[in-house]
């Protein structure tokens, strides 16, 4: 979990497969856990629901809107806001984490209208290809040394925004490319469908003393930052002034105005400031609000003290799950707070102001319906993690500990035979009269209600195995495991996707494969789709002369320019 860097500052690279995301060590109770999934818990697998995005504070013209993550912001709605429970991921922390203030970070905003909040740059991304050493390089580490490692079950959601804890290093998952903005968000060709990956981000922050003496001038390419509507109510300029008069630093100042929204202000998913400057209304009438109400205003009024920042959206840590060592994140924990750069350390500093109640929702249930929903939670992490985002570094993982768990059982079982053995042959002792008729007369009859148990037992098995073999989910469990091989469909799929990407040809999330090859406009591309589409959506199989052709034409296209 810890990055050693090369005197660039870059990550180090290496021909192995690299340990700066390691595998997940499988501990031995997981297998019964697995076994038991198999057996009881499959049918939950195909009735689970899927995710679909929703935005809090991307429709806000309604009596009700749903708490969601969104890529937009926009105030002055009269209403409420539901919460809403879907799960959006779950996240497994290396264990040397801390899980202090976690947020996991989405996009971030610059411009605000007095209403709603929009991106300057938004077209603007950097490609990050994938590279021989597997891990997608975003940015480069500080040198502070408090790196943290994630794995990401991310539910399928309409945002192509990959989620983590900020600042994100470098990613490892099944992505030909990825994605990084002018404001730090990284983004994928969505899929629609489950994703894993692992992140690793640096956390660290300069210390208090060192934001404090920051006095650098802004460069110019922070104006954005700086700007406020021409149109701003000027009261929220002069309660700024009143708030900060007795701060002399950036950091101070943004603490005070931190402060003064958490603790004089109201959280509410009552939506009810509103009128062409909702800004205001909220600040000088309403009082209270939800976090987007908060983030902007800190936002504003530090800007009119000249102090860049920008909002953030993204989500607050979640419930964590003991049973599976994971922090469940929901819908309903989408949360905005606002960033403030200093200029000296060049960095982004997170502020919070939303009161408290309002940066983590409690969970709706308690007691033992609360445990029961951990537990059934807990049974859904492990068949994803375990069979739905499966990977090879994952197989090598489980195999060695399940080879070291059959180690430990050999032992444990010697000495449980060892006992069951000097419990029978006392039984035996017992019931040949040793110690006397009436001592045998009991052993006998422990012993024929012993066999009768295990008979009835027996059959018991066999009435529920006949039961199971029957329901048609396990007919439709049984094609996912042996049914046709999609691994080696998505792979070559997949190979020519990623050397088309090098080429600069990338497909967006709207065109649909065979848009894609059209859009290429090679004949081999064309031709490795349409085998594609049969054999992915058609029930058809690839024969050997169609194995062969297929890696014939990937190979022409690693081999030829770019297609006219």
């Amino acid at each position: 979990t810890r990055a050693k860097m090369e005197p660039d500052g870059k990550l180090p690279v290496s021909d192995e497969r690299p340990a700066l995301l390691p595998a997940r060590r499988l501990p031995v109770p997981a297998v019964v856990l697995i076994a038991f999934i198999i057996v009881i818990a499959v049918p939950l697998f195909f009735l689970l629901p899927r995710v679909g995005g929703a935005g809090l504070g991307g429709n806000q013209g309604g009596v009700s809107t749903s708490s969601g993550f969104s890529d937009t912001v926009r105030l002055g709605g009269i209403g409420s806001i539901q919460q809403n429970d879907q799960v959006v991921m779950r996240v497994k922390l290396d264990e040397t984490a801390g899980t202090s203030a976690m947020k996991w970070r989405g996009l971030a905003l610059d411009t605000f209208d007095n209403k709603s909040w929009s991106r300057t740059k938004a077209a603007a991304k950097e490609p990050r290809p994938r590279t021989d050493r597997d891990i997608i390089q975003i940015d480069n580490p500080s040198g502070r040394e408090n790196l943290t490692v994630q794995t990401i079950y991310l539910e399928p959601l309409d945002s192509p925004v990959l989620f983590a804890l900020p600042r994100i290093i470098g990613v490892q998952g099944n992505f030909p490319v990825l994605f990084k903005d002018k404001y730090g968000a990284v983004t994928f060709n969505r899929v629609g469908e489950r994703i894993s990956y692992k992140v690793l981000s640096d956390r660290s922050l300069p210390g208090t003393s060192e934001l404090r003496t920051d006095r650098e001038e802004y460069p110019a390419n922070v104006e954005n930052y700086l700007q406020v509507p021409p149109e701003i109510d000027p009261r929220i300029r002069r309660l700024a002034e009143q708030i900060t008069e007795s701060s002399f630093n950036r950091y101070d100042a943004a603490k005070s105005v931190e402060s003064y929204l958490q603790n004089s202000f109201g959280y509410t998913l009552e939506q009810k400031a509103s009128g062409d400057q909702p800004l205001a209304d909220f600040l000088f009438n309403v009082r209270e609000g939800h976090c987007e109400y908060f983030a902007t205003a800190m936002a504003m009024m530090l800007r009119t003290q000249g102090i860049a920042t920008r909002i953030v959206n993204g989500f607050s840590q979640g419930e964590y799950n003991e049973t599976a060592g994971v922090w469940v994140v929901r819908q309903k924990n989408a949360h905005s707070w606002v960033e403030v750069y200093f200029p000296g350390p060049n960095v982004w500093v997170p502020f919070d102001p939303t009161p408290f109640s309002g940066q983590s929702p409690e969970s709706g249930t308690a007691g033992f319906t609360s445990k029961f929903n951990k537990y059934i939670e807990a049974l859904e992490t492990f068949w994803i993690q375990y069979f739905v985002a499966f990977d090879n570094q994952e197989q090598r993982s489980l195999f060695t500990s399940v080879k070291r768990g059959f180690s430990d059982y050999q032992t444990k079982t010697s000495g449980w035979m060892d006992r069951v053995g000097d419990q029978v042959s006392e039984w035996w002792r017992e019931v040949r009269g040793d110690k006397g008729i009436e001592t045998s007369l009991v052993a006998a009859g422990r012993g024929v209600g012993l066999i009768a148990a295990t008979v009835i037992l027996g059959l018991l098995i066999v009435w529920l195995w006949r039961k199971i073999v029957r329901l048609k989910v396990w007919g439709a469990f049984r094609n996912r495991l042996f049914g046709r091989h999609d691994a080696s469909i998505v792979e070559f799929y997949e190979r020519m996707l990623n050397v088309l990407a090098e080429k600069g040809f990338v497909r967006e999330s709207h065109q649909t494969p065979l848009e894609f090859a059209c859009a290429v406009g090679g004949p081999e591309a064309l031709l490795i789709t349409r085998k594609y589409n049969e054999v992915r959506f058609g029930a058809k199989t690839l024969s050997e002369n169609d194995e062969v052709r297929i890696q014939d034409w990937l190979r022409n296209i690693e081999s030829h320019g770019k297609h006219e």
